[in-house]
């Protein structure tokens, strides 16, 4: 049975170029960062600990405590390692397990062949210790073992996240091309915003960008919309201290009256939509959601604040005619509307990005999925603009 007040190495992940904003809210937890990369961070945590990780971070993906490390040269020796290793200490005979890998060596094809062969191990050592194994398959409802290999170097850990943590768990309706609630609150985060000015989202869908900028600003974890964790199959689990880690999610939150969140589309089903999540998430008293042209979005004149838009991309490989309006647009509305926020575009498409007409202060790297995004940042000077 493991002691979840036993310290690991544990692996946080993240999407590629999030790892900064991963890196902050790792921090205001109290945790160092042992070592920092590109698609996540390492760190010296208990496994209660894992649970409060789990509960808090916007922009993760998973939560990995490390079970062991070992060199490993070709996929004929993976069986001999894993059954070596004591699983009986972390997973319940009558219990469930799947496997997953990630793999980076010449002699495997496929991470599949890996995933099985881990699996063989596993429920082999249990047949020969017990006479009768656990269950196991592909889903993430039970406990998860995660197998990283690069090149002769491997390490198993127990996933305890299980399903990722980017969906933070109150988005029933995703509506069209929704952004996932992780790469979200980078963005948000990105922006720098602070709660003492409006955060103002035309365009906005489903609701998102406004949701978790409720949600950071009352401190509001997404903890508090999720109830199932692999952690929570772990053998030495006790399911009083998850409910007292809830508990303690709830009386973090905070209301601020003087909140400012707009948000608004042109599609009245979209503005439905955002309202069912934000009624989910408990926030939909502190967003104006409002029907209308973007153009025509009533902005709040002091005290100045930000505007983000996320529009469409289109086609990448080319320009469409009414996206290079509307991106024309979202311009022209920035320059005569909102002088004295800081306006933000986020996009995939940097040719429709040429017709906003303005001259970007910052272009912050993001990937949504697969497509090659920015953050653009436009400064809205009042008055003229003075050179130093």
């Amino acid at each position: 049975m493991l002691d979840f007040n036993q310290k690991a190495k544990v692996f946080i992940t993240c999407k590629d170029r999030s790892v900064q904003y991963l890196e902050k809210e790792v921090r205001e937890l109290g945790f160092i960062p042992d070592r920092v990369i590109r698609t996540g961070l390492e760190i010296q945590a208990s496994m209660e600990e894992c649970m409060d990780l789990n509960l808090h971070l916007r922009t993760a993906s998973h939560v990995l405590y490390e079970i062991k490390s070992f060199y490993l040269q070709n996929a004929s020796d993976i069986y001999r390692k894993i059954k070596a290793i004591a699983w009986e200490e972390y997973l319940d005979v009558d219990g469930y397990f799947s496997v997953n890998s990630v793999v980076d060596n010449e002699s495997v094809t496929t991470p599949l062949i890996v995933n099985v062969k881990v699996k063989d191990a596993i429920v082999d050592r249990f047949r020969d210790l017990k006479g009768r194994r656990p269950d196991s398959g592909s889903d993430f409802s039970g406990l998860v073992f995660q197998l990283y290999w690069k090149e002769t170097q491997a390490t198993i850990y127990l996933n305890t996240s299980g399903e990722t943590l980017g969906k933070h768990g109150y988005r029933k309706i995703p509506g069209k091309a929704p952004m996932m609630e992780a790469l979200a609150a980078a963005t948000i985060y990105a922006t720098e915003w602070n709660t003492r000015v409006p955060f103002i989202n035309p365009m906005c869908g489903s609701g998102t960008l406004a949701i978790e900028a409720a949600l950071m600003a009352t401190n509001r974890y997404p903890g508090l919309y999720r109830d199932h964790y692999a952690f929570q199959h772990i053998l030495g689990y006790e399911d009083s201290a998850f409910q007292a880690k809830k508990t303690k999610l709830e009386n973090k939150i905070r209301e601020i009256p003087e909140l400012v969140i707009v948000a608004s589309d042109i599609s009245l089903q979209a503005i439905s939509f955002a309202k069912e999540n934000a009624i989910t998430a408990g926030v939909d008293h502190m967003i104006d959601f409002q029907v209308c042209d973007f153009a025509e979005t009533e902005i709040p004149e002091k005290p100045r604040g930000v505007i983000m838009f996320n529009p469409e991309y289109g086609d990448r490989l080319g320009l469409d005619d009414e996206l290079q309006e509307t991106y024309k647009r979202m311009g022209d509305f920035l320059k005569q509307k909102c002088a004295g926020y800081r306006g933000y575009i986020f996009t995939g498409n940097m040719a429709l990005a040429k017709k906003v007409g303005l001259k970007a202060s910052r272009r912050i790297e993001f990937w949504n999925g697969t497509i090659d995004c920015r953050l653009l940042r436009y400064d809205m000077y009042e008055g003229k603009k003075v050179e130093s």
